[in-house]
């Protein structure tokens, strides 16, 4: 079981005391933040603080040491000023998330935020996002490198490509979400299938993605 998508008060001591015992549920989980600035966060209406959600970062890492948390930020909402992006770009760089999305506004009919104007031009939503992906990038990949020579097991999804790196299959291991976080490069010979599970030592890891082999 992989946890997506967990609201802030879903985040109890009860469900954190299941994640460390129950083995058949994954040491990841989907918390979306959003923003880090309080003045946004308010805005967005959004129940945490930039200091509930260090706080709950914390709380889940002390709890689960292996856990790989994923979240989301959305960049250019409207009244987003410089020193909002830049208070929620050090919060990225601060807390290193294993994995964090990053989503331009955009008007959507029928919600609160389309009342207010639209007011950050789309090339500073744009610039804002790449400058908030390289923090996330380079975060990921220090995260995720801990994992290096563990040995766990491999989802197979597909047989590799002939400019997959010399893999025999792309997977995923624990730590990777389906569709949203990277892949792992497994070399394992010819025998395996997709939906197999297959025990490999992880070799490196490059920003998101892992390169694994096999276990004789």
């Amino acid at each position: 079981f992989r946890l997506l998508y967990v609201y802030s008060a879903g985040l109890t001591p009860r469900l954190l005391d299941l994640m460390a015992a129950e083995p058949r549920i994954v040491p990841y989980i989907d918390l979306p933040i959003q923003h880090a600035s309080d003045a946004q966060l308010e805005r967005m209406r959004r129940p945490e603080r930039q200091a509930t959600i260090r706080d709950k970062v914390r709380w889940l890492r002390e709890t689960l040491p292996d856990v790989a948390i994923r979240t989301t930020a959305i960049v250019g909402f409207p009244g987003e000023t410089e020193d909002d992006f830049t208070t929620l770009r050090d919060f990225a760089e601060e807390i290193a998330f294993e994995r964090l999305g990053v989503f331009t506004y955009s008007e959507q009919e029928g919600t609160r935020a389309a009342q207010y104007p639209d007011d950050v031009p789309d090339d500073v939503k744009r610039a804002r996002q790449e400058e908030l992906l390289e923090v996330a990038r380079v975060a990921s990949g220090d995260r995720l490198s801990r994992f290096v020579g563990r040995t766990t097991d491999v989802l197979v999804d597909r047989v590799a490509d002939p400019d997959d790196g010399g893999a025999t299959h792309v997977g995923r291991v624990m730590w990777q979400a389906d569709d949203v976080d990277g892949v792992t490069y497994l070399q394992c010979g010819g025998w395996a299938r997709p939906g197999e599970l297959v025990r490999a030592t992880i070799l490196e890891n490059d920003d998101y993605d892992f390169r694994a082999a096999a276990r004789p």
